[in-house]
């Protein structure tokens, strides 16, 4: 059921609907806490930059892969996604940190569901971007296809499903999940869900976790054993290489999101093992949600910016606004005829090149690495 804010004095099953929120946060021992805090506080504006960092950063990766025709193909689009819920998780925790301290407690329970659910909701879609990536470019490896771009259904199945079902994990307190009414029952870093609504979604993030180290193990063991099977003596120095900066990405992609993400997980296992006011630390939860929001500051960085081709892009839109602004002042407008040539010959050359690696006897082995050491994870 869709909870409404009741009228003053309706009871259900006894239970006083006036002033819930504030209810559950005495309850919780989180109205003290709200109550010693005065105004927004360094802590808050700290964390509403990085959040305007995030969005920022996540957009110019948008930006970029749309105005490229040479990165709209299947693995950009998962990193556009990416991308795309890492921005959203940005601002739905400014908005979380705007509408937190005493405006808390203004809120109806359903604007305060959807103020909770919306980080559920992007944070979860940012999780499975990153699952769906792995998934994909463990397929590309056992296919031995690294540059098929027919069958995008693959595509759009996965990143529907992603979306699909963080919206429905966020909507779950909504839809009744949740510790109206029931106190005892109640978390103590989100006082209106139910203790077994955290660890339904501590068992979901760590099955994600779980499959996408495997998948990223899996894909170091095919691209090594495969590298050998295919590679002589003669390039065995230059396969080591590349099976080391596999290496080295693959430990930077789960080792960063196990620093992000662990202390969160933690944190929620400790909330529902302790009884509210027993752990002191539960009342700090805004540093671990803040790392684990982190997270999508650092999703840019691992899997576009570590790409060549997309750090040059990224960088000439950051820096080409004003260079084009002063150069349109100073030179006449361009025709459009040699523009449009020297895109549809830019385009071509990807195809071309694409096609060279299709045709060499060892290039499937030289695709996988190329696209492991390129960031392309």
């Amino acid at each position: 059921m869709i909870l409404i804010s009741p009228p003053v004095d309706s009871t259900i099953n006894g239970c006083v609907k006036t002033d819930l929120i504030q209810q559950h946060y005495n309850y919780t021992g989180k109205l003290n806490k709200r109550e010693n805090t005065d105004g927004m506080g360094l802590t808050n504006v700290a964390f509403l930059i990085i959040c305007s960092f995030i969005v920022f950063e996540n957009l110019m990766v948008l930006l970029a892969i749309w105005k490229n025709n040479k990165f709209h193909n299947r693995m950009y689009y998962f990193i556009g996604n990416l991308a795309l819920s890492d921005l959203l998780a940005g601002i739905a925790y400014k908005v979380n940190i705007l509408m937190s301290g005493d405006k808390t407690f203004s809120l109806t329970p359903l604007v305060w569901f959807l103020r909770e659910g919306s980080m559920f909701v992007a944070l979860g879609a940012s999780t499975f971007s990153l699952l769906a990536i792995a998934i994909e470019r463990h397929m590309t490896m056992i296919k031995m296809r690294p540059y098929d771009a027919s069958k995008k259904y693959r595509v759009f199945l996965l990143i529907g499903a992603s979306w699909l079902i963080s919206i429905l994990l966020g909507a779950l307190p909504i839809l009744g999940w949740n510790c109206i009414c029931n106190l005892h029952d109640c978390s103590t870093v989100l006082p209106l869900y139910s203790k077994m609504y955290v660890v339904f979604c501590i068992g979901i993030f760590s099955a994600i976790l779980l499959a996408i180290v495997i998948l990223y193990a899996r894909i170091y063991i095919l691209v090594k054993t495969s590298g050998r099977k295919v590679l002589n003596r003669k390039f065995s120095k230059n396969n080591s290489e590349r099976s080391m900066a596999l290496l080295r990405t693959v430990v930077i992609v789960v080792g960063v999101f196990i620093a992000c993400w662990a202390p969160l997980f933690v944190l929620l296992l400790l909330d529902v093992a302790c009884k509210p006011n027993d752990c002191s630390i539960l009342y700090k939860e805004d540093w671990f949600i803040a790392v684990a929001v982190l997270n999508s500051a650092m999703n840019p960085i691992i899997y576009t910016l570590a790409s060549k081709e997309m750090r040059r892009a990224f960088f000439r839109l950051l820096c080409g606004c004003l260079v084009n602004t002063k150069v349109a002042k100073s030179l006449p407008s361009q025709p459009g005829g040699e523009k449009s040539k020297s895109n549809s010959s830019n385009s071509q050359k990807p195809k071309e090149a694409e096609l060279s690696q299709i045709i060499t006897p060892s290039s499937v082995i030289k695709a996988m690495n190329q696209s492991m050491t390129n960031g392309e994870l």
